[in-house]
């Protein structure tokens, strides 16, 4: 594995008060085709009970993964799904969204998510929304000789000879988003070479023989395979694939457009309420 730089995790808020760990990279080439990853992780319900009241978006996707705790999803669409632990929801915005994301009243262990964005081509920036979730068909997993195992949350993976594809197939950029999980000096392997932007993130243990730990991005090289091991702690790590779309980005906010009188258009179709309402 050749490691091209790590970027650290920083502490910020969203939402109504939302504590978070971001990620972030809106100048469309360090995550290309991501746009950030923000993980919500806290036992402490004052760091996440605001949640995210509505709120719009338009040219990105959103992809939600839920570890610990649940969410309720709501938007304009007419969808109104509780996401629990073990799910995912992707939300294609398109031409825009309105929704909100409020924590649900009954899950009292905490919280433990991510939160992705992927930034959409220009081509496709006006389309129509879409929206699916995996509440119903739930997540693939896959598990080697090492009982590492690779829960597939979007696109196709190949995990030591194994092939499996995603709950969520689709996602612009052609990303592929997998949850792997290594017990402690365990050992797996994935073959990248079909994506040109591969990235780790790191959100338990840590990698061996490094003092790379959780809060950390690494962008790895997608010509060679692989190979992910853990220390004596184990690891848990969230697998980010795509090919990069690399257009100009401009960026406001919920909005991701590619110039600035896109944005302003954006701003005054929601204003105008060409997004449509939560009902």
């Amino acid at each position: 594995m050749k490691i091209i730089r790590t970027q650290k995790s920083y502490a910020t808020s969203d939402g109504a008060g939302v504590n978070i760990k971001r990620i972030a990279g809106f100048d469309g080439k360090s995550l290309d085709p991501y746009l950030m990853i923000d993980e919500l992780k806290s036992d402490d319900e004052s760091d996440y009970m605001g949640g995210f009241p509505p709120h719009p978006h338009r040219g990105i996707e959103t992809f939600t993964y839920i570890r610990k705790g649940g969410f309720e999803h709501q938007d304009q669409m007419g969808n109104k799904k509780a996401i629990r632990s073990g799910d995912v929801q992707w939300m294609s915005t398109g031409r825009g969204v309105v929704h909100s994301e409020m924590p649900l009243a009954d899950e009292s262990e905490g919280m433990h998510g991510f939160q992705i964005w992927l930034n959409m081509p220009a081509k496709e920036k006006m389309r129509p929304p879409k929206y699916q979730d995996s509440t119903e068909s739930g997540v693939p997993a896959l598990e080697n000789e090492h009982q590492a195992s690779l829960l597939a949350l979007a696109g196709s993976w190949r995990m030591d000879g194994q092939v499996v594809d995603g709950a969520i197939m689709g996602l612009a950029g052609e990303g592929a988003i997998a949850d792997v999980i290594l017990p402690p000096n365990s050992t797996m392997v994935l073959d990248m070479s079909t994506h040109t932007k591969v990235l780790i993130y790191i959100h338990s243990g840590s990698l061996i023989d490094t003092e790379l730990g959780k809060g950390t991005l690494l962008e790895v090289s997608p010509s060679e395979a692989l190979q992910l091991s853990a220390g004596a702690q184990g690891m848990g790590a969230l697998v980010l694939a795509g090919q990069q779309i690399g257009e100009k980005i401009a960026h406001m906010g919920p909005f991701v457009m590619n110039t600035q009188a896109q944005l302003q258009e954006a701003v005054r179709d929601y204003q105008m309420g060409r997004f449509g309402d939560i009902v």
